[in-house]
């Protein structure tokens, strides 16, 4: 009896394991290597919050490159009163292929009253 259970523990592990690993590396080569556009926006925001410590307010550009995502993120870098004095900032986001943050770099700052951030500091 005890070789019967020993033996039939032995292979139920083997034949589950055996029938997972291949699902698991099928998986890791599709769904989970190229993330969806919502996934990649929410990851985003999250790992870029975590990093700075700033929130994004909203996200102004999106898009798949041939090295992952690159986004644009308008955010809050400094409140002031009144809030239409506050300055804002927008930043470069770069995501690898699965969505993770490769790095950011802040491209001007802005105060938030301004109607066309990226047109009036040339005027």
């Amino acid at each position: 009896m005890v070789k019967k259970e020993n033996s039939g523990e032995s292979q139920d592990p083997r034949e589950s394991r055996s029938a997972q690993e291949p699902r698991g590396k099928d998986e890791a080569r599709g769904p989970v290597s190229r993330p969806g556009p919502l996934e990649v926006l929410r990851e985003a925001r999250a790992q870029f919050a975590e990093l700075t410590g700033l929130s994004a307010e909203s996200v102004t550009t999106f898009e798949q490159t041939e090295d992952g995502w690159s986004l644009e993120v308008e955010v809050l870098e400094l409140a002031r009163v009144p809030d239409t004095m506050s300055l804002m900032a927008s930043y470069q986001v770069e995501l690898d292929p699965r969505g993770r943050l490769t790095g950011y770099r802040r491209l001007h700052r802005y105060e938030r009253g301004r109607a066309d951030a990226h047109r009036t500091g040339g005027h």
